[in-house]
């Protein structure tokens, strides 16, 4: 029988309870709407849009073929559309799973920034997209249950709710755990989609509590499956076992209520050294999308790489280079952004995100690299491997010894007319929150995403309604807004969408 859903903001069944899971807890089960202030409520407005637009992208991309003709091989209640589809829908978790996994298929979604001490700098998660994922899943759900929509406003709580709890967590959890090779948005990924989905669902503290205990058994993710398909699969699990997790717990299922910092918790298997005491008071106070914020990526590829993309880009168009200037670019940066920059060149597009090579080459030849360039095709292109092949990596131990609270590079042209050109990256990088994207920049980065997907009118309606998301009556309508209305040309479709 379907548990009973309730609103959320009552009760607190964790008042005899301490540490990160309670506070965690509390503050998914009683997170309200009206609890978010202008300047929140307008930063999740730009995160739901951001987290909207990969997931639309995402949803066209090759390995999302895989993942469908699977979900569609098993059996469940058409509970939830999927983005992007003209689809009947499945189950909510699988819903979910594919949301997710669209949602960083590009690794186009944005970035937590850390602010604790010995935190890598942009280096902890991306937060938006398994709350998002879970919440759109379960939406659908919810309305079913209550016979009612959800409307913009829950729909926003839970979201913030869960984007809260996953920045927190991250915060909190060792940088270890990055570092020895755990996938931190397939992994703390986990709580955030827990959290939501706990919201949406008006769970309470104690149920919040063990979904989140549920989740800590599941989370996972290794960095072993960057350059390939199975890392955006992290992101997709992450937000399918956060609906589950979040399912179990209200049908009864019992876990650790201290799974987060207890003993034998995740923080202290996953992270060893830890530190709750950081975040523990701090849920909502500011929410971390405002303090220290987020970063909204203007590249597909991870964060780290952005500030040397903007400073080839950047020293191309002082120095009026074209791409037949250059002889030889060498990067210069420390163990923090090289680190995880595995390939050296890059054969496909999904090894391209990781490589310096190829994003670098895809600035110098295209002046961009955006939807367009981020595909197999351009990535083992003649002109790009050459490219390619100009470009190498350099660990420069001044750089290092600088810190890691920044994310510092230094781009060295060498020109065939013999010329050594050498320009820094701006720490100040764009589309971090000391130089957010403009309202601008982010509609045109969702106009790429949509781009051979929408068209202009649906683009705009897309864009009036996300921004103003509160208003919405039914939250749902999302999944109208942003199906496909024409098959992209050139792709491989999975059988029977079309």
């Amino acid at each position: 029988m379907t548990a009973e859903l309730r609103q959320p903001g009552t009760g607190d069944a964790t008042a005899h309870l301490e540490g990160l899971t309670a506070a965690a807890a509390r503050f998914a089960a009683t997170h309200l709407f009206e609890h978010l202030d202008a300047e929140t409520l307008r930063i999740a407005r730009r995160c739901m849009l951001d987290g909207l637009s990969v997931m639309l992208a995402g949803s066209d991309q090759p390995g999302m073929a895989p993942l469908l003709s699977f979900l569609e091989t098993q059996a469940g209640a058409a509970q939830a559309r999927l983005i992007g589809l003209a689809h009947p829908g499945l189950p909510a978790p699988a819903a979910a799973l594919w949301a997710g996994t669209a949602g960083h298929a590009m690794d186009w979604d944005d970035t937590q920034l850390a602010e604790g001490p010995g935190r890598p700098y942009g280096l902890l998660m991306h937060p938006t997209v398994p709350p998002l994922a879970a919440t759109l899943a379960l939406c659908q759900t919810v309305a079913a249950e209550t016979g009612a929509p959800v409307d913009g406003r829950r729909f926003l709580a839970a979201f913030t709710a869960g984007f809260e709890v996953g920045c927190k967590v991250a915060e909190a959890i060792a940088p270890d755990h990055y570092m020895r090779g755990f996938h931190t948005s397939g992994t703390i990924g986990t709580f955030a989609a827990a959290a939501a989905a706990s919201n949406l669902l008006g769970l309470d503290s104690e149920q919040t509590a063990r979904a989140l205990g549920i989740a800590a058994s599941m989370a996972a993710g290794i960095r072993a499956g960057f350059g390939t398909m199975t890392k955006p699969l992290h992101v997709g699990r992450a937000a399918e076992n956060g609906v589950t997790a979040a399912l179990l717990a209200r049908h009864g299922l019992s876990a650790n209520t201290e799974a987060l910092d207890g003993r034998w918790g995740y923080l202290a298997i996953a992270g060893p050294g830890g530190e709750p005491a950081l975040v523990r008071e701090r849920f909502g106070a500011p929410h971390a999308m405002v303090s220290p914020g987020v970063s909204i990526k203007p590249y597909p590829s991870g964060v780290l790489t952005h500030p040397s993309m903007d400073a080839m880009l950047f020293l191309m168009r002082e120095e009026g280079l074209a791409a037949e200037d250059i002889a030889a670019v060498r990067l210069c940066a420390g163990s923090n952004v090289l680190g995880p920059i595995r390939f050296r060149i890059a054969r496909t597009e999904l090894e391209g995100k990781f490589s310096f090579a190829f994003l670098l080459g895809a600035i110098i030849l295209r002046g961009r690299a955006g939807k367009a360039e981020f595909t197999d095709a351009f990535v083992a292109s003649p002109a790009c491997q050459d490219m390619q092949a100009r470009i190498e990596t350099h660990f420069d131990q001044e750089i290092e010894d600088m810190g890691w609270d920044r994310i510092r590079s230094r781009v060295e042209v060498t020109t065939h007319d013999g010329r050594v050109l050498s320009r820094w990256a701006d720490e100040a990088y764009r589309g971090g929150p000391h130089n957010p994207l403009s309202d601008a920049d982010l509609a045109g980065k969702f106009r790429d995403c949509a781009e051979g997907l929408l068209d202009g009118a649906r683009q705009e309606e897309a864009l009036a309604r996300v921004m103003a998301f509160e208003e919405e009556r039914d939250a749902a309508e999302l999944f109208d807004i942003l199906q496909w209305q024409s098959p992209p040309t050139g792709r491989r479709r999975p059988r029977g969408l079309f």
